[in-house]
């Protein structure tokens, strides 16, 4: 109907019935409510309350709030979701609003932001839960504009600017191009050869003794170190170079670990050759040999080409909580434990309890079922004490074990929703692009990117194409609904 429509009668606006005492139908998807005005007042700046009021300003205020009106029933007509309006209504007569499990929180904070309902309204378990998926979004929309960047070739660019780019992309995006999975195979290969020269070098047998009667690593095992270190210094040279943002390349976590796997080698190269002239020769080889058992840090660089270390790290990090409850279990056991331990024993004319400190030993290899059998009880309640603890030990160990496992899980299972979805809404995306008005998506894309360097809202573009309705990076005549607005 329209507002002009002949058939509607005149709107009562004599006032002479108060807005309190007032009775509306709503009729929302099919699904109709009664409610009156006491109620709907309580929070007058809502799309409800509004309702009241607005038959007084004509069908054009009445239309500015509703899809359709008739007004002989007085029923207010809205094309909106029912089950997210049924739980909205909730703030009336509760003061607060649950969504109800199955409605998809994006698509239920829209539906509040159109009946004007605060979000502080909001329970706080249901806000957690927005929260979330609002993150999932914006790494989803991270996802997909760096696979936007990454398509993009901007032809205003200098040489060296399109060429860093290109080595960007072929060492730290193995799956750009065949060369780049190439490059990463032996970039993790160099790390493997590198770990077990360092461990294989220790073995007497492969060591040579030089003119002063000391052992060292073979010669052949000392090139293949020299080579590994070669590739990581030149690997680490030309990320550092094409970085786009090199201060932040040199802060990450990841690339402090790069640094410190291949800066022993060169100070001990150093020391070697310089160190003599300005200390003792058996100080400097301390020092050596101190600064290659830093070597270790390099097995940490296998972090970067596999995504199960990388999800153990962030599940280690989710997990503070439980770990921390972990240790504190453990640390009071061994605390009382302990000390039971070393009173229960003292009447032991050959008793190893020494002092409480000296039974720590005990109670952490006791706790932790290890049990070297260097310290042991010899008294009957001294062995009844080392039975608990290591009783205590498997259950206080236990407890916690279950929530970090929980959060390894999830967020596995998060990563690989999350790259299934970055990937969905980019075929979505040439999949419109190729129905509208555009010959080809990929020029699309490829515009796009081009236009989005310089461009403030091309991030925000970015995420309104997956927490809108619509998408509008496609196409301004056509409007599509992705997934994860159809996920009720």
């Amino acid at each position: 109907k329209m507002a002009g429509d002949s058939r509607f009668p005149d709107v009562d606006t004599d006032g002479s019935e108060k807005s309190e005492e007032m009775e509306i139908v709503v009729n929302v998807g099919g699904v109709r409510q009664v409610f009156y005005g006491d109620y709907l007042n309580q929070y007058p700046e809502t799309r409800l309350a509004e309702l009241v009021n607005c038959l007084s300003g004509g069908y054009d205020s009445i239309f500015s709030l509703c899809d359709d009106y008739d007004p002989g029933k007085r029923e207010f007509y809205f094309d909106r979701d029912p089950d997210a309006f049924k739980c909205i209504i909730d703030v009336y007569y509760f003061g607060e609003i649950h969504m109800k499990k199955g409605i998809c929180p994006i698509c239920f904070k829209n539906e509040m932001e159109f009946w004007k309902v605060d979000l502080k309204f909001l329970d706080d378990c249901c806000k957690a839960h927005l929260s979330e998926k609002k993150e999932e979004l914006e790494e989803i929309a991270r996802r997909v504009q760096l696979i936007l960047d990454d398509l993009g070739v901007d032809a205003s660019e200098s040489r060296w600017k399109r060429c860093q780019k290109c080595i960007w992309k072929f060492l730290e995006k193995p799956e750009s191009s065949y060369p780049a999975r190439v490059i990463a195979v032996l970039s993790f290969l160099f790390i493997l050869i590198s770990s077990v020269v360092m461990c294989v070098g220790t073995i007497p047998d492969l060591q040579v003794v030089d003119a002063e009667g000391n052992r060292m690593e073979h010669p052949t095992l000392d090139s293949i170190e020299t080579a590994c270190i070669g590739w990581f210094t030149m690997e680490y040279v030309l990320r550092l170079i094409s970085s786009p943002n090199k201060l932040h390349f040199a802060l990450s976590f990841m690339n402090i670990v790069d640094v410190l796997a291949i800066l022993p080698f060169y100070v001990s190269l150093t020391l070697t050759h310089l160190g003599a002239k300005l200390m003792e020769l058996s100080n400097v080889q301390q020092a050596v040999q101190a600064l290659r058992i830093m070597r270790i840090a390099r097995i940490f660089k296998l972090a970067r080409h596999s995504s199960g270390l990388q999800t153990l790290t962030y599940a280690l990090k989710r997990s503070f909580k439980e770990l921390g409850l972990l240790l504190m279990y453990l640390a009071v056991g061994i605390f009382v434990f302990s000390a039971l331990g070393y009173t229960m024993e003292q009447s032991h004319p050959e008793t190893l309890f020494k002092s409480i400190p000296q039974s720590f030993w005990w109670a952490i290899i006791t706790m932790t079922t290890v049990g070297y059998g260097d310290i042991y009880p010899k008294t009957t309640l001294g062995k009844l004490n080392a039975a608990i603890s290591f009783l205590c030990g498997v259950i206080a160990i236990a407890l916690p074990i279950h929530p970090i496992i929980n959060n390894f899980v999830r967020y596995y299972n998060k990563q690989r929703v999350l790259e299934t979805a970055a990937k969905h809404e980019l075929e979505l995306m040439e999949l419109n692009s190729a129905e509208g008005k555009a010959a080809g998506s990929r020029s699309e894309l490829e515009d796009l990117s081009r236009e989005g360097k310089d461009d403030p809202f091309y991030s925000s573009r970015i995420k309104v194409s997956h927490s809108d309705t619509f998408i509008h990076l496609l196409s301004e005549e056509k409007n599509y609904r992705t997934r994860l607005q159809s996920c009720k």
